[in-house]
């Protein structure tokens, strides 16, 4: 008889295990399949929809910002001149018409790059329309800058070399090379100095793509961090579901801190 009711007791502890662990199993596929479609009832439609929207108005910005006259030269991306170039304007400056090289060189090469800005627009364009579902949530639910990261992986390249060029064809309008071709020429026939001539055109190309990227990452930063700029309501909505999954994370880090608090003084005891 204790035989039978210890089977009993057995055959109803696996039914009972099996059962929760049935529900726990439907409600990870419940909330897999949310999350999957965005959860709050988007659409996969409208989640590609919002981040594409957030991503184009941050590169709008960015660039309409940048491509401004002085949108680089009065700006945290201001381009500075090479490192290598500085000992040249040092010495210069003590040669008549040269005392002001270093300023002016800094305006012709932010110029050029402000020239150059206007580029960059069809190009993110073309990687925003390229996103697929997969890369929309990730961006969603990601870090601060995931979406600026993406554009970096899948724009850095076409980017330079669309820029490359413009870079170049600017620096001649606005005669920074001619300039900088005077400064090392006045520099190089100064006594017991190294010849120098440092590319501009790289360096100056380079420093315009770091300064457009790091204005994308500050728009995208505004738009997740700031619910004024949401300014649509697909924005409002798709950017609710990061609202959310952070406010869950916060509030697991507080259930986290308070069950070690307990442990804690358990432990003390």
């Amino acid at each position: 008889m204790k035989k039978i009711l210890t089977l009993l007791i057995c055959v109803m502890t696996i039914n009972m295990v099996s059962a929760q662990l049935n529900d726990r199993l439907k409600n990870a596929a419940r909330k897999a399949e949310s999350t999957l479609k965005g959860g709050g009832g988007l659409s996969q439609a409208e989640i590609g929809d919002g981040l594409k929207e957030a991503l184009d108005e941050g590169v709008r910005k960015a660039v309409d910002k940048l491509s401004a006259e002085n949108g680089y030269l009065n700006s945290i991306y201001k381009i500075p001149i090479p490192a290598e170039a500085e000992k040249v304007f040092k010495k210069v400056k003590s040669v008549p018409g040269f005392g002001d090289a270093e300023e002016k060189m800094v305006a012709l090469l932010n110029r050029a790059a402000e020239n150059a800005a206007t580029k960059a627009k069809p190009i993110f364009v073309g990687a925003i329309k390229q996103l697929t579902f997969k890369d929309a949530f990730d961006i969603l639910m990601g870090e601060d800058d995931a979406a600026t990261q993406y554009l970096h992986r899948t724009t850095s390249k076409p980017l330079f070399s669309e820029f490359l060029p413009v870079i170049q064809k600017s620096l001649d309008e606005v005669n920074a090379r001619d300039y900088w071709k005077k400064v090392v020429t006045a520099h190089n026939k100064l006594p017991l100095v190294k010849k120098v001539d440092p590319e501009l055109d790289r360096y100056v190309t380079t420093k315009a793509l770091d300064g457009m990227f790091g204005m994308v990452e500050q728009k995208e930063k505004d738009i997740r961090t700031n619910q004024s700029s949401r300014t649509t309501d697909v924005l409002k909505k798709v950017f609710a579901q990061q609202d959310n999954k952070e406010k869950d994370t916060s509030e697991k880090d507080k259930s986290s801190k308070k069950s070690n608090s307990k442990l804690r003084g358990l432990i003390q005891n």
